[in-house]
């Protein structure tokens, strides 16, 4: 199924409009605890023929709120993340500020964290919004395939998609998944 996740700041709307244009069937909309409940409101307000459901956003470990999708970023937290499955998708794990070593990229993705992901079913996401967004994309693309690599080895499932919170930062599903497949070659 052909689906994006994106993080709305009250422009909905123009998810959808974009969405519609790109051929996309389903919008996942990520909301901060404050937003969610808040959230079926909106959709309501909006006809389309795309399917729109929304998650949380988990910035805290303990948070209280249930949902049926929840997502979080990278930290120095993922391991606890994983184990008490406070989050269904982790994204991010690029963006961490470390230099990388000689011999491999330092991603905040190990073996052990990969191995927890698959015994707790817990996805990883790989955002192509923050290659867009970044001035160091060489050093994005050489981590987000070392981190391929793991989740393949150790049979994590991935989701490749927008992660944005700006609807002009969407791509068709062909660009997405021709960018995926570049990144997943060995």
């Amino acid at each position: 199924m052909t689906f994006e996740i994106v993080f709305p700041n009250n422009n909905e709307k123009e998810f959808v409009n974009i969405a519609e244009k790109l051929g996309i069937k389903k919008l996942m909309f990520i909301y901060n605890e404050k937003e969610f409940q808040s959230a079926e409101t909106k959709f309501d307000k909006i006809e389309t023929n795309i399917e729109l459901e929304k998650g949380l956003f988990v910035a805290n470990i303990n948070t209280k709120i249930k949902s049926k999708f929840s997502a979080a970023k990278s930290s120095l937290n993922d391991r606890i993340l994983i184990e008490n499955k406070s989050a269904d998708l982790i994204y991010g794990f690029e963006e961490v500020h470390h230099k990388d070593s000689t011999h491999q990229r330092n991603s905040n993705l190990n073996h052990i964290i990969c191995q927890l992901a698959h015994d707790k079913d817990v996805s990883f996401g790989f955002s192509y919004s923050q290659l867009l967004n970044s001035d160091k994309r060489a050093l994005i693309m050489g981590r987000m395939k070392q981190n391929i690599k793991l989740c393949k080895k150790y049979k994590v499932k991935m989701i490749f998609a927008s992660f944005t919170k700006s609807p002009f930062e969407l791509r068709s599903r062909h660009d997405a998944s021709a960018l995926f497949r570049i990144l997943e070659r060995k």
